[in-house]
C-alpha cells in the first residue's frame, strides 16, 4: 500500500456563530471568530489517498487527475467564498474547520477512481491549527 498526498490552497471567509445563542454567548465561546463582519483564512488542504502502485503506470493515481478532482469538487466551491453563505454543502452546518474537513471528504469520495481510497483530509486553518479526518 502506498500513500500519496496532494497539497492545495484556498482562501475563504466565515464566522462561527450559533443562531440559537445570544450575541454575548457567541462572543464568549467563539471570540473574534464570531465577528459580525466575518474573518478569513488562507487554508492549506492536504488530500492523502492510498492504493497499490500500477505496474502499467508506476502510479497509485495520476497526480494530475487527483489535482483536477480536488479543483473541480472542492476548490471551485470554496476558494474566495464565504463559507456560511456561498457553499451549498455547508448550508445549515457550523462552518468550523472540523466540519469543513468532513464535508471536503464527502465531496471527494464519490469521484475517486475505483482502485484508489481516500485516506485522510488534513486541513490547516492557520500554520498552528489543523484538523485531520480519516472518514467515519
Amino acid at each position: 500500500m502506498l500513500f500519496l498526498t496532494r497539497i492545495e490552497h484556498f482562501n475563504a471567509a466565515h464566522k462561527l456563530f450559533n443562531p440559537q445563542w445570544s450575541k454575548e454567548k457567541n462572543e464568549l465561546v467563539f471570540g473574534k471568530c464570531a465577528n459580525e463582519n466575518w474573518h478569513g483564512h488562507n487554508y492549506e488542504l492536504h488530500v492523502t489517498i492510498k492504493g497499490e502502485v500500477s505496474a502499467d503506470t508506476g502510479f497509485v493515481v495520476n497526480a494530475k487527475t487527483l489535482s483536477s478532482l480536488i479543483k473541480e469538487y472542492v476548490l471551485e466551491k470554496l476558494d474566495h467564498k464565504n463559507l456560511n453563505l456561498d457553499v451549498d454543502f455547508l448550508k445549515g452546518k457550523m462552518c468550523s474547520t472540523e466540519n469543513l474537513a468532513i464535508e471536503i471528504w464527502k465531496q471527494l469520495i464519490p469521484h475517486l477512481p475505483e482502485d484508489v481510497h481516500l485516506h485522510c483530509i488534513k486541513l490547516y486553518e492557520t500554520p498552528r491549527i489543523f484538523v485531520e479526518y480519516y472518514g467515519d
